[in-house]
């Protein structure tokens, strides 16, 4: 009877136990799968002429520097992407842009009726006046009192439509060049008597180095003169672009709002005590 009782015992137990076991098996939940990493934005392609100082130009190394430079970088940190600059000659410019050689052009491009037909822009960045700079020794009394006068301009430049427009008729002999610092080296070889350019640039990158003693600005600012000189700089795009040109509009509200544009523009023109945002 014992070893009936022993057995029986030993049976619950054996039971009991294998209960046990399957009671004690844990339930294996389910691995979370990871958050997507966040898609990086592409670069900015931006097409800048680098013989536009202090606009755009280079550094004794070689880099892209300059006040459209500056503000490019700004904007491109506003919008989350990274600006990579492509040289282009300036007559170049748009028809690199219809191309798709770069996604934008931030070089000092005014907004004018004619470009508006091509090219889409943001709103202005800046705006400053062109005049006309000539020789101290040649008495200026309006356009027809250079007549037969030498003037270097940028090929494809608002200047450039200016000079054509308004300065040939009148008997001015137009010299138009590949890049705003070849007029200079011509100005200063004795081969033209002056230019017609924009205010703040020919001041840096002509009238305060050495060799432009000579030159001075004449008659009035060309502010008129809005068919050919438009209503600022602003950045240009092709059309269709209205997400970047709405995210770029926004950044140059930002920069402007924030301080960052007064620092860049402080850096290059509070030696000539002004905003060249203009009014």
């Amino acid at each position: 009877m014992k070893k009936l009782l022993l057995v029986a015992a030993l049976g619950v137990l054996v039971v009991a136990c294998g209960k046990k076991e399957e009671a004690a098996a844990p339930v294996q939940a389910p691995t979370p799968t990871p958050a997507p990493a966040p898609v990086a934005l592409a670069d900015l392609k931006v097409a800048i002429d680098a013989t536009y100082e202090p606009f755009t130009y280079k550094t004794p190394d070689g880099q892209p520097t300059g006040f459209d430079v500056d503000i490019a970088n700004a904007l491109c940190e506003q919008i989350k992407r990274k600006c990579v600059f492509v040289e282009q000659a300036w007559d170049g410019m748009i028809p690199g842009l219809l191309a798709k050689k770069y996604d934008v052009i931030i070089s000092s491009m005014s907004i004018t009726e004619e470009r508006l037909k091509q090219v889409d822009f943001t709103d202005k960045y800046y705006n400053t006046p062109s005049k006309i700079i000539l020789r101290k020794d040649i008495a200026f009394d309006g356009p027809a009192s250079i007549k037969d006068k030498k003037i270097g301009v940028l090929k494809a430049s608002t200047q450039e439509k200016y000079a054509l427009g308004e300065l040939k008729k009148v008997g001015v002999n137009v010299v138009s060049y590949e890049a705003q610092d070849q007029v200079y080296l011509d100005i200063n070889a004795g081969r033209l008597d002056g230019t017609v350019a924009d205010v703040m640039e020919v001041t840096g990158g002509f009238l305060s180095k050495p060799g432009a003693e000579n030159y001075q600005f004449v008659g009035p600012a060309l502010s008129d003169f809005v068919q050919y000189f438009g209503t600022g700089a602003g950045v240009a795009m092709a059309k269709g672009q209205d997400d970047l040109k709405a995210q770029l509009n926004t950044a140059i509200k930002a920069i402007r709002d924030n301080g960052t544009y007064k620092t860049i523009n402080d850096k290059y023109f509070a030696k000539y005590g002004i905003d060249v945002y203009g009014e």
